[in-house]
């Protein structure tokens, strides 16, 4: 075939795309799959052709000659490109970046017409308009090519492979278009790694196995090895220490993929990562050598999903031994495992994704948005999700952020935002909104965290009641949601919880563990609690302290666990006809603020002490009849009054009411008000009852003075 607009060399080019070609042929590689020698420019012969038939029916005469094809199929449909002939190349012929001569994947033994491009090649070149065949040996030899850096698609495309690589350095941009996968091919069990676009590291065969000498010190980044001279900075390895003895299945405190960092001495590395938890002496770490992906990126998909179990369902990206690897603008719908899933990743973002109506929220791992397994250093903002498992799972990751995302309809799926309790540490959730449940997957990973802080998050259910050490909620807000949890639950670990400016409606202490040194604090708060709510439980033996709390509806609330309480200018106010507080705590310090129309009746389970001081003022009644008094448990209570004031204007009330057991009780510089005062001879050791105002209050009982009673010097109006 004769070729259109044939030009000899040094003529003016004219065809479309010329000039770029004009370029193309002062290169000395042509930047495809194969390789050539390179061509004098002075010598070189132009051609323009209408189409890639066109294209593969020329046979030039001479090595090096250079064509601008017009269009895939016809000219201008957006397939166009410039070739250059390379006579001696016998690379395979892929229909885009490596062309032979004949038929559809035939041609000649050597010779092929090699796309010139500066790193970053289009689906169309391969023929790829739409999804009506599949694009899945185009994206192969794209993505495997090392001279392409970015592939771009203009289309909507069908893929029925599950593409894995340990390609770096390449971008995949598809540029708003929709991704289908009908007819894919059937996945592994259990693989939620079988993805469209999966990218997998090397993990060599080189391994250091080493039982630690001695402690390895919380937040060091120091390890000791054996021989530090099989270790090379710059070098990437996973590490991971064996499993906590008596343990979960996979319980461990350390899983990540570091970097190293220096060559310490002669048996200690320093790696890029500190480390979040103490690692006992003789526990053993196996570190093993991976040459991971680097820089493999994927933005801009829409995504279709298909099939409704595992080995039929599709998703579209993963990345296993990864490192600064990002996606952004991934919006799936019907994606059966996570859109993106990770696992020993370092460094990434993962940026405006979405999911929307996976096929199954029932089953484990599936129906996720994003997972992270043994991650570092990763960024998940603005991304979305609508009737899905999980937004974003963190397991045995850490200092990573989660940033601007909200879920939806997940009133009967999962909780968008959740870690699985591996040792997660140093995470931060900024902005977001969705039910939560931190570290809270089961004892065979640990149901531990640590470093947890949650601001401006929004939801109707939050519990973080497992193993999680100093948890920081800074404006939290839970409101109850009918279609879920009515009670509005939000749950707290006392071991170093810090709750700051949080409201709910129902609002618990739990404890299951005591690793932290900073107190349990809960301050600025503002909870409604239904009637009989345990506010403490029962394992709390750490100290907890309300301060500046609002505390409403109180009716029959109870305060079980052993540890210290102290309320520090709170506002406690019961319901109408309520019951008093039931208190066990051992401690119960109450320092200004207000109790109205509730009280406090210790359950005497133990020996207890309550303080009431620093002005604080209590009125109003309550259903028992007395705003401080004690059921009759076993324990001895000592009472001490410093400065309150209390009133009530029913005269049945007591302000005190002392009727059985053991008990001490002294009340300095305070004022009553109205009602009663009871304090039963026999069940009083002794009494101190001074420099106190009576205004109108009876006194219905009260043990005459002695060695151990003085109740002068009182101001009786």
């Amino acid at each position: 075939m004769e070729p259109q607009g044939s030009t000899a060399r040094r003529h003016l080019l004219r065809a479309s795309g010329v000039a770029a070609a004009a370029a193309a042929v002062s290169l000395t590689a042509p930047g495809t799959a194969a390789a050539a020698s390179p061509v004098d420019s002075r010598s070189v012969d132009v051609l323009s052709v209408a189409t890639v038939a066109a294209l593969r029916a020329l046979k030039p005469s001479r090595d090096g000659t250079v064509a601008v094809v017009g269009g895939y199929h016809a000219p201008g449909d957006g397939g166009a490109f410039t070739a250059r002939w390379d006579a001696r190349s016998t690379a395979a012929h892929n229909g885009g970046t490596v062309m032979a001569r004949g038929g559809e994947g035939g041609g000649d033994r050597r010779g092929r017409w090699l796309q010139l491009h500066s790193g970053t090649v289009d689906f169309r070149t391969f023929g790829h308009f739409d999804a009506e065949r599949p694009a899945d040996d185009a994206l192969d030899a794209m993505v495997t090519d090392p001279a392409v850096h970015r592939v771009e698609a203009h289309t909507d495309l069908l893929f029925r492979k599950r593409h894995l690589w340990n390609r770096s350095g390449i971008e995949l941009d598809f540029g708003g278009h929709t991704m289908h996968t009908d007819g894919i091919e059937k996945n592994t069990h259990d693989n939620p790694f079988g993805a469209v676009l999966a990218f997998r590291g090397t993990v060599t065969g080189t391994t250091v196995t080493y039982a630690l000498p001695a402690k390895v010190v919380e937040l060091t980044d120091v390890f000791p090895v054996p021989d530090a001279g099989a270790f090379r900075v710059g070098q990437w390895w996973s590490v991971q220490v064996d499993p906590v003895a008596g343990g979960g299945r996979d319980e461990r405190e350390l899983q990540k993929l570091v970097e190293i960092t220096e060559i310490v001495d002669g048996t200690h590395i320093r790696v890029g990562y500190l480390n979040g938890w103490e690692l006992a002496a003789g526990r053993t770490l196996t570190w093993t050598r991976v040459e991971p992906v680097r820089s493999a990126h994927v933005h801009d998909l829409l995504f279709e999903g298909a099939g409704g179990d595992e080995y039929t369902g599709s998703h579209p990206v993963s990345y296993e031994y990864a490192v600064d690897c990002d996606v952004s603008g991934i919006h799936a719908t019907g994606s059966f495992w996570p859109v993106i899933m990770r696992r020993w990743c370092t460094r990434f973002r993962t940026e405006r994704c979405s999911l929307k109506n996976p096929p199954t929220v029932e089953y484990g791992g599936a129906g996720y948005l994003t997972q992270q397994i043994y991650c570092l250093y990763g960024r998940v903002a603005d991304c979305t999700t609508s009737n899905v498992r999980h937004l974003n799972d963190l397991t045995a990751s850490a200092y990573c952020t989660v940033v601007n995302c909200h879920g939806d309809g997940d009133d009967a799926g999962g909780n968008p935002f959740t870690t699985h309790g591996q040792y997660e540490h140093d995470l931060l959730f900024d902005g977001n909104s969705g039910l939560m449940d931190i570290a809270n997957s089961g004892s065979q990973w640990g149901i531990s965290a640590k470093r947890v802080t949650v601001r401006r998050h929004t939801c109707s259910w939050f519990v973080a009641n497992t193993k999680i050490t100093d948890l920081t909620l800074e404006d939290v807000t839970v409101i109850a949601r009918p279609t879920f949890d009515q009670a509005g639950t939000l749950t707290v670990n006392a071991d170093g919880a810090q709750v700051r400016g949080c409201t709910a409606r129902t609002f618990a202490v739990a404890q299951r563990s005591a690793r932290s040194t900073r107190p349990t604090v809960i301050s600025d708060c503002s909870f409604t609690l239904p009637a009989g709510a345990v506010l403490v439980q029962t394992p709390v033996t750490a100290p907890v302290h309300f301060v500046r709390t609002v505390l409403t509806g109180l009716d029959g609330v109870i305060l079980r666990g052993a540890g210290p309480v102290r309320f520090t200018d709170c506002v406690l106010t019961g319901a109408d006809g309520a019951a008093p507080l039931s208190v066990a705590s051992a401690e119960l310090v109450i320092d200004g603020g207000t109790l109205s129309g509730t009280g406090v009746e210790l359950s005497a389970v133990r020996d207890q002490r309550v303080q009431v001081v620093g002005g604080a003022r209590i009125d109003g009644t309550n259903k028992a009849k007395a705003l401080f008094g004690r059921a009759a448990g076993p324990g001895a209570v000592t009472w001490q009054f410093t400065g309150a004031v209390s009133g009530t204007d029913d005269d049945g009330t007591a302000h005190v009411r002392i009727d059985r057991g053991t008990n001490h009780y002294a009340a300095n510089g305070c004022r009553f008000t109205g009602g009663r005062l009871h304090l039963e001879p026999d069940a009083c050791a002794d009494v101190l009852h001074t420099a106190c105002v009576e205004d109108g209050v009876r006194r219905t009982a009260l043990p005459g003075s002695g060695p151990t009673v003085h109740t002068e010097g009182n101001l009786l109006l």
